[in-house]
């Protein structure tokens, strides 16, 4: 959840930029306090020390160890950047996706950098490889090339020092995708190295040949032109119905609150006989995150109900099983807001009084554990549901797009969708998010950034923790990613 800062603060941080040396230190100051804040908040509340098991090891064995790394790093922080780079190491070294320090100020963005070489690279078949050149670069290497190694460095190592953490997850597929582009960029990060002097880059099955770089000015849009080829980006109306081929093509590339839910899900439902015609549909959920502040996987759930009926989805909505909460004070708070939040939404009152009606019992199962001094307790979420013997109502195949930008309410959606007649997951492999869910977010001390962490344990959820949704062998997508006319080409012959 993003938020900027007010006009006083923002004020001050242009200050503090803008004159150098002298407030250096203030910066350096500001890191160790959000870092021991995050780190405190996190020990007290989150629940990974709370819960046995696997899923919370990668959490014991970074905390401590993660502030201590990150704590000898800030004598190098000097901008609200760099404060801002240093606390995302921080939460990234956690390996969970739903532990994340944001700043609260426009930062740099993913089109930023003060300096390239004048081609990106990406992330296509487990390698690193030229996806753009600007035209009019000199001795560049050619799109396709392959990248073996860069400062003399291979280039799996020189990608960990300088992405790894940094700029996304190097553990995951998805935080390779969204990455690469950064490779050979230099986005300002003092904990790092900028554009490389050296790199070797393979034609086909020829000898590497090693190219000198020399950074090049940028001119406004290189970046973002840059990016956008190697990375797909939603559009800028990420909830739209159109005609594609024939058949309905539906594009959810959010599930933020302010994505436009209203009017998208009255067209839905205005066309709702065309969706569930013999031709089938296409879900395109490519790029689909983003989170509501109540539920963002009520929205992909309502969507479901409005195309296959609610009557026809019960009985296939993955059971919740036991959800285990860390009996806190802070935690107990955060239920208490979010329940007065939701009273308040009367939209989310018509949409999801089930929801309501659960909190309130989790803030009761709260003050009940707290006053009886437990560290933990489990409710039990929602059973499965025997088949309620409703015919499915969609007559065609359905194909659900994503890719490495499906994340969050997204992976809860497919947890859904691919229970259901005739569903196919296809494009590339998604984002990860632990067993740990559903946010806090907490303003840090300095004003500039806010740590969002899952604050409850799914313990029995089916999908694994950190397991991605992966389309099975034909549905994979391997041609360029961001040619629109190519995907959808691709797509039609998944019909025939």
């Amino acid at each position: 959840m993003s938020r900027f800062l007010s006009v006083v603060a923002t004020a001050a941080l242009v200050v503090a930029v803008s004159t150098g040396s002298a407030f250096a230190q203030d910066f350096r100051a500001l890191a160790r306090q959000d870092l021991q804040r995050a780190h405190d908040e996190l020990a007290a509340n989150h629940p990974a020390p709370a819960i046995p098991g696997a899923a919370s090891q990668g959490f014991r064995a970074w905390l401590d160890t993660g502030l201590q790394e990150s704590l000898a790093l800030t004598p190098r922080v000097n901008s609200g950047d760099s404060h801002a780079y240093l606390l995302r190491f921080f939460a990234g070294g956690f390996r969970d996706s739903n532990i994340q320090v944001s700043p609260t100020f426009e930062g740099t963005g993913p089109y930023f950098g003060i300096s390239w070489p004048g081609f990106t690279t990406g992330w296509r078949n487990g390698r690193y490889v030229v996806t753009y050149v600007k035209p009019g670069t000199r001795n560049a290497p050619r799109v396709g090339d392959l990248v073996t190694d860069c400062n003399l460095i291979p280039i799996e190592e020189f990608a960990r020092a300088k992405l790894d953490r940094w700029e996304g997850n190097l553990e995951t597929e998805a935080g390779r995708v969204t990455s690469a582009p950064y490779l050979m960029w230099n986005r300002n990060n003092p904990f790092t190295t900028g554009v490389p002097s050296q790199c070797s880059f393979q034609s086909g099955r020829g000898r590497p040949r090693d190219i000198q770089i020399r950074p090049i000015p940028i001119v406004p849009g290189d970046l973002e032109a840059a990016y956008r080829a190697t990375v797909y980006m939603p559009p800028a109306t990420p909830l739209a119905v159109e005609t594609v081929n024939g058949r309905p093509w539906l594009h959810v590339h959010s599930f933020s609150d302010s994505a436009g839910w209203p009017a998208f899900n009255a067209a839905v439902e205005a066309q709702a006989a065309a969706l569930r015609g013999p031709q089938g549909f296409v879900l395109d959920l490519r790029a689909a995150r983003g989170s509501g502040e109540n539920s963002s996987t009520a929205r992909g759930y309502g969507l479901a109900n409005r195309i296959w009926t609610p009557e026809f989805t019960v009985s296939r909505q993955p059971a919740a099983g036991d959800i285990t909460y860390r009996a806190t004070q802070g935690n107990r708070d955060w239920y208490a807001g979010a329940l007065g939040r939701m009273e308040a939404d009367p939209y989310f009152v018509q949409e999801s009084m089930f929801v309501i009606e659960q909190t309130r019992e989790i803030v009761a199962a709260f003050d009940a554990a707290i006053a009886a001094g437990q560290p933990t307790f489990t409710l039990a979420g929602r059973p499965a549901v025997s088949d309620t013997g409703a015919t499915n109502p969609v007559q065609g195949p359905v194909i659900v797009l994503v890719d490495a930008g499906c994340s969050g309410g997204c992976l809860d959606t497919l947890d859904l969708l691919s229970r259901l007649p005739n569903v196919r997951i296809a494009g590339s492999t998604t984002a990860t998010d632990s067993i740990f869910v559903e946010p806090t977010v907490e303003r840090l001390p300095s004003n500039y950034s806010d740590l969002s962490y899952g604050h409850k344990a799914w313990t029995s959820r089916p999908r694994a923790n950190n397991q991605p949704y992966a389309p099975a062998q034909g549905l994979i997508y391997t041609g360029d990613p961001v040619d629109e006319n190519a995907v959808r080409a691709w797509v039609g012959t998944l019909f025939q």
